[in-house]
């Protein structure tokens, strides 16, 4: 049997107010192609189907659409919620997306038997069971639980998680003995990269998870949130197959995969390289470089390619923003677009109140980094600040989860 496994794909993504709804479907059509070609019983998708938890009504038409695309092939489609999407939205479905045969599991349900997928072969055998385990968010985890201390909530959150991955292994020891278990998740380990496009969840991220409390029991482990593909160390296969796309200019030298994995071989991902559909491009220098990097592009890829531009220069000089400014405006590329522009001024002196670089837009600033900087001109003690500062993340999370 052969299971693909993808994660985060963030329909409704925007990338500096630029749609990438175009990358998307060409992705969804590359997909597509590659299951029938390779003959893909199960596609995963662990979490963060959505970027937003209220997403638009063009990216829930985009994202029917590319299940209808999917499900014309011959192939188990199991996707699960993140911390970005709304698990009463995705939920919603839930009956006529089981008659499709496929199975959507937004949030954790309260028996977690629900997520325990059964996959059986061509001829009704029990091959594999995929616990279809999604995004765990604080108050799933600390339900009934009036904790204060800060260390103790950090401690109560992996515990939490640590026990629902438990639970599920029990109850498949139990109920398909001797049958393979593959896991999905989607949360954040300790010790691997990440990207600026991520969002923080549990705590600020405080609260990774140990990737060895998987144990020795799941066959493979499909995690989602990370965006680099990349794997855990563990005693058994954990990977990130990180996204589909790049979602931010971070991520923009990243090589794209997805992972397979052939039950034939073994539970060791061959990894699939993706296509690059658009280039990020990231220039920096003074006004006579950028201005020779901008001419010397060319186009390699199918659809426009997004250009950040950043001057460097030793001294201030309000003639050199308006030469910037002038440059950008006058650029005129078939096949290139600038979406983000700044200065930064070696050699300028910031008084104390100003505590963003005035070039730097409102939009690259996340909700915790203008809070941080706003606490840090109160003294506070270490202790005092951890708790203000897992309170704002708790405060954040509800209202990112309450958008739908």
């Amino acid at each position: 049997m052969k299971i693909l496994h993808t994660a985060d794909w963030h329909i409704g993504k925007k990338l500096h107010k630029h749609e990438l709804n175009e990358d998307f479907d060409l992705f969804i059509a590359w997909l597509v192609d590659y299951i029938k070609n390779h003959g893909i019983d199960v596609l995963l998708i662990s979490g963060d189907i959505f970027d937003l938890a209220n997403p638009s009504s063009e990216a829930r038409k985009q994202y029917y659409q590319s299940l209808l695309q999917l499900k014309q092939l011959d192939c188990k489609i199991i996707a699960t919620g993140g911390n970005h999407d709304s698990p009463a939205m995705l939920n919603a479905p839930a009956e006529l997306m089981r008659a499709l045969e496929m199975e959507v599991i937004g949030g954790i349900p309260e028996n977690i038997r629900d997520v325990l997928i059964p996959i059986y072969d061509q001829n009704k055998k029990l091959e594999l069971v995929i616990a279809a385990i999604p995004y765990l968010r604080d108050g799933d985890l600390r339900s009934g639980m009036n904790l204060t201390n800060y260390e103790d909530r950090l401690q109560a959150i992996r515990e939490g998680i640590r026990n629902v991955f438990s639970t599920a292994e029990e109850i498949c020891k139990n109920s398909f003995p001797g049958v393979p278990v593959i896991a999905m998740g989607h949360l954040y380990t300790a010790g691997i990269e990440s990207s600026e496009s991520e969002r923080d969840i549990q705590i600020g991220n405080q609260a990774a998870f140990q990737a060895s409390h998987f144990g020795d029991y799941f066959s493979y482990v499909a995690l989602g949130h990370i965006h680099k593909p990349q794997q855990v160390k563990a005693d058994i296969p954990v990977f990130y197959s990180g996204s589909p796309l790049p979602l931010s200019f971070s991520e923009r030298k990243d090589e794209k995969r997805m992972l397979l994995i052939d039950t034939k071989k073994g539970f060791e991902p061959e990894s699939i390289r993706l296509p690059n559909f658009r280039q990020l491009i990231r220039i920096t220098g003074n006004l006579g470089e950028l201005e020779n990097k901008l001419l010397a592009l060319e186009n390699t890829s199918a659809l426009t390619s997004l250009i950040e531009v950043e001057l460097i220069e030793e001294q201030h000089d309000a003639q050199k923003v308006y030469a910037l400014d002038m440059l950008i405006n006058n650029f005129k590329k078939v096949g290139f677009e600038i979406v983000k522009q700044r200065a930064h001024f070696k050699n300028r002196l910031q008084g104390t109140a100003e505590i963003y670089d005035q070039s730097q837009q409102l939009e690259d600033l996340k909700p915790k980094e203008v809070f941080t900087e706003l606490i840090a001109n109160h003294e506070y003690t270490e202790e005092d600040k951890n708790e203000i500062l897992a309170a704002f993340d708790e405060i954040l999370e509800e209202v990112q989860s309450e958008k739908s």
